[in-house]
C-alpha cells in the first residue's frame, strides 16, 4: 500500500538574532552552530530541514538537549516562524497562511500534547478534555460528549468531576492526551509528552499510545530525547544533533545501518534483542526452506526468538504475517544481528551523514 505524505518540511531553516536572514548565508556556505555563535551572536536552531510526514504514522524527531527537536515541532502550526523554507499541510504551504487561516489550522487540523499537561488547574477533567471544541465555539453538551468518550478510552471514567490537581502525573497527561483525541484533529504533535512521568508510567502512557494509533491512525509527531522510546513509537524516525538531520528512516534500519558515529555512540547501549525485529533480519522468501523448526511472527521482537529456540543457533523459523509466509529467520542470522557494528562503511567512509 502506497504511503500518503501528510506533511512536508522543505529546506527549513531557523536561526535566532536580530539578523537572521544575513546570517542564513554563512549557514548557507558551510558556518557551523559554534562559529556563528561565536563570530555573529546568532544561533543556529535549524538547518536545512527535509522530512515527509506520512499520515496514518508516527514520525518521531530525537536528539538531545539543544538539537532543536522542540524548535522544529513548533514551526509545523507556525508557534515559530522560520528563517526559510516551507511546510506543506495537505498540499498546503502553511508559510502563506493569514492569521485566520493559522488559527484554523491550529484549532482543527492540529492538536498539540505538552510535557507539562498545561491543563487548566481552574477546570474539571471534563472540562479539560473537551476544551478544544468549545475554544472553537461548539456547545458546551456537544464538548462534553467528545470529552467523556475520549476520557473513557484512556481510561479515566469515573475521574470526570475532578481537578488536575487531585490527580496523578500520568493521569493528568491522559487529560492531555483525551484533550487533543477529542479535538479530532488529523495531526498531533506531542513534544516530550511523557518525559517528565515515572518509568513505569511512561510505559504505561507509550502502549496506550500505540494502542489508540492502531485503531486510530492518526498522523503523529513525537518529540523525544530518549532512543529507546523513539524505537518503540516510531514509525520513521529522525535523528537531529545542532539542529541538522544526522539520519532518518525506518528505526530497525537505522539500528542495523547507522552512519555516522554520533548515531553509533547513541546505539551503543542498546538491547538489540528487546529492539530488533524478525522482519529486519529475516530472509525475504516465500520458499518452504529446510529443517524447519516452526513458525514465528514477523513483528516478534529477537528477545522472544532466542526464548523459543533455546539458544539453538541450528534451528530456522518459517516468518509468518497474516497467515501466509514472507521468509525466513535462521538463527545464525539472528546472532550476527546482535552484535553491533560500525557505521555502514559508505556512509562513514565516504563522510556521508545522510
Amino acid at each position: 500500500m502506497s504511503k500518503t505524505v501528510k506533511v512536508s518540511i522543505k529546506g527549513l531553516y531557523k536561526i535566532f538574532g536580530d539578523d537572521s536572514h544575513a546570517m542564513l548565508e554563512h549557514v548557507k556556505a558551510g558556518m557551523g552552530k559554534p562559529e556563528l555563535l561565536e563570530k555573529y551572536g546568532h544561533v543556529v536552531g535549524l538547518q536545512n530541514i527535509d522530512i515527509d510526514i506520512n499520515a496514518g504514522e508516527i514520525t518521531v524527531i530525537m536528539g538531545l538537549s539543544g538539537s532543536g527537536k522542540s524548535t522544529l515541532i513548533r514551526h509545523l502550526n507556525r508557534l515559530i516562524e522560520p528563517t526559510a523554507g516551507e511546510i506543506i499541510v495537505d498540499g498546503e504551504n502553511v508559510m502563506a497562511y493569514d492569521e485566520a487561516q493559522l488559527q484554523s489550522l491550529r484549532q482543527n487540523r492540529m492538536s498539540m500534547v505538552f510535557q507539562k499537561f498545561a491543563l487548566f488547574p481552574h477546570r474539571t477533567v471534563l472540562e479539560n478534555s473537551g476544551m478544544a471544541r468549545r475554544v472553537r465555539g461548539e456547545d458546551e453538551a456537544s464538548a462534553n460528549k467528545e470529552g467523556q468518550k475520549w476520557l473513557e478510552r484512556v481510561g479515566l471514567e469515573g475521574y470526570e468531576g475532578h481537578y488536575p490537581s487531585q490527580l496523578s502525573g500520568g493521569m493528568q497527561q491522559r487529560v492531555g492526551i483525551a484533550r487533543a483525541l477529542a479535538s479530532d484533529s488529523d495531526i498531533m504533535l506531542m513534544d516530550e509528552a511523557f518525559s517528565a512521568l515515572d518509568p513505569l508510567i511512561r510505559t504505561d502512557m507509550q502502549d496506550l499510545l500505540l494502542e489508540l494509533q492502531r485503531e486510530l491512525k492518526k498522523t503523529v509527531v513525537f518529540i523525544t530525547h530518549d532512543l529507546d522510546e523513539s524505537l518503540k513509537l516510531a514509525d520513521h524516525l529522525v535523528i537531529l544533533k545542532d539542529g541538522a538531520i544526522i539520519q532518518q528512516g525506518e528505526p530497525q534500519e537505522i539500528l542495523l545501518h547507522p552512519n555516522d558515529p554520533y548515531i553509533i555512540d547513541f546505539i551503543s547501549d542498546i538491547n538489540r534483542a528487546r529492539v530488533l525485529r524478525v522482519r529486519s533480519v529475516m530472509e525475504k522468501t516465500t520458499k518452504a526452506g529446510s529443517k524447519i523448526t516452526g513458525e514465528v511472527d514477523f513483528d516478534a521482537n529477537l528477545e522472544s526468538v532466542i526464548a523459543m529456540s533455546g539458544g539453538d543457533t541450528s534451528k530456522n523459523y518459517r516468518v509468518m504475517k497474516d497467515g501466509k509466509q514472507i521468509g525466513l529467520l535462521h538463527m545464525q542470522e539472528l546472532v550476527r544481528a546482535l552484535v553491533p557494528t560500525d557505521a555502514a562503511e559508505d556512509g562513514i567512509r565516504a563522510g556521508g551523514t545522510g
